[in-house]
């Protein structure tokens, strides 16, 4: 899988000149959105099925700022899969070392109710069944 790679607005920065720390949520979302387009199966297909992936939860560890500028790239794996949920990992990086670590869980719904990955995408859940780990 490709890495995401985004280049820090001026309007993502704080007084300090600092990447705003919410903009990292941003960088995962934009991050896993082309992760799953690059294996076939993004969220604009799945939504056009019916089928959306609300986040459960995020979690995000700072390491080291960035600013005005920086290209922060983000690695994207699944750290853990279950029938109705996925974690993702997210490892950012910028100016050769690691800015953030973080984690987001996901599940997914159709027409308001859980839904099994594999039962209802089995290629998708195949095939990051089939993806190396991290």
């Amino acid at each position: 899988m490709e890495v995401y790679r985004h280049e820090v607005k001026y309007y993502e920065c704080d007084r300090m000149g600092i990447t705003h720390h919410s903009n990292y949520v941003r960088f995962m979302e934009e991050a896993r959105v082309d992760w799953m387009d690059q294996l076939g199966y993004g969220f604009d297909r799945m939504e056009a099925e019916g089928v959306v992936s609300p986040v459960v939860s995020v979690e995000c560890v700072y390491k080291h700022p960035t600013t005005f500028k920086d290209v922060i790239e983000v690695e994207v794996h699944v750290a853990e899969m279950s029938a109705l949920k996925i974690t993702f990992g997210y490892t950012m990086r910028a100016n050769g070392r690691v800015v953030c670590t973080a984690r987001s869980v996901h599940c997914f719904m159709e027409n308001g109710r859980p839904v099994a990955l594999e039962t209802r995408f089995p290629q998708l859940f195949s095939a990051i069944q089939h993806l190396p780990t991290s």
